[in-house]
């Protein structure tokens, strides 16, 4: 699993490369190709090394510690600490998002760089023992080493969206000749690779880890109802409160944030609740 994830991350930086030199080409020409390929090297470092804090960042996530947050420290802390020794991991960063829609996610590019971020709205709505059941999944993505890819393939999309709103922008002010290149049909093209970017995630995410985060919740916490009632509140009270969630960050949360815009849809590499919840039933 983890040398498949790690082959994954390869090639998912590799086709992140091909399509910024294909993309700077169709816009600006032959310079396009150099800015495209500088701009590869820039996105291929960040998202090894920074993707967790960009994922972070993008909620403007606040450190859970004994000096800030206290209180969600106290609660949160010692079940973290306990799921960490039980599977032999390191003690991950914990981290809070000022949100109402009840969710959380795991990030970081190994074990040893791990963060949990939860939102205020998930530690509102579970009690400890769900909230274990939610913390053991989370935990379970880092020792599959799930994060990286995770981390890796949200910089990307975020990186390929942005590319192709640029491209709208900006992308029919070239002329089509060999020299200049681009020209509006180059941008009109680069809109395209949003559904691309979609397409990359879906690929290079098999909806399976789920499955086998739920199943390393059931096993760590030594029951899957901890998860199955966690499930069942998330889908409930996601819904009667929507996420403003960003489409290339969507796969990252234990649960598909809902939200108004369809485009969400696309990106969408979670299995159904419902399917999730019948294969923990199975595992009693």
């Amino acid at each position: 699993m983890h040398s498949g994830n790690t082959l994954k991350t390869v090639l998912l930086l590799g086709l992140l490369s091909g399509l910024l030199i294909f993309g700077g080409q169709l816009m600006f020409g032959r310079n396009g190709i150099y800015l495209g390929l500088v701009i590869a090297v820039v996105m291929n470092f960040a998202g090894y090394f920074f993707s967790d804090k960009i994922a972070l960042a993008s909620y403007s996530a606040q450190p859970v510690t004994a000096e800030q947050n206290p209180e969600v420290y106290r609660r949160v802390e010692p079940i973290v600490a306990n799921l960490a020794r039980r599977m032999s991991l390191p003690m991950p960063k914990l981290w809070l998002i000022d949100e109402d829609s009840p969710n959380a996610f795991a990030t970081g590019r190994n074990p040893e760089h791990a963060s949990v971020a939860f939102t205020t709205g998930i530690l509102r709505v579970m009690d400890d023992r769900e909230l274990e059941g939610v913390v053991a999944h989370e935990l379970g993505h880092v020792l599959h080493r799930d994060i990286l890819i995770s981390s890796v393939a949200a910089t990307i999309a975020a990186a390929i969206t942005s590319a192709a709103r640029m491209a709208f922008w900006f992308g029919g002010g070239r002329r089509d000749n060999e020299d200049e290149g681009g020209g509006g049909w180059g941008g009109i093209l680069m809109i395209f690779l949003a559904p691309i970017a979609a397409m990359l995630i879906q690929m290079a995410i098999s909806r399976t880890r789920e499955y086998d985060a739920d199943e390393a919740s059931a096993k760590f916490t030594g029951t899957p109802y901890n998860l199955i009632s966690a499930l069942n509140k998330l889908e409930t009270y996601s819904k009667q409160i929507p996420m403003d969630a960003s489409p290339a960050t969507a796969h990252l949360f234990i649960i598909k944030p809902f939200s108004g815009r369809m485009f969400l849809n696309l990106f969408s590499t979670h299995p159904s609740t419902e399917d999730r919840i019948a294969r923990l039933q199975a595992m009693r």
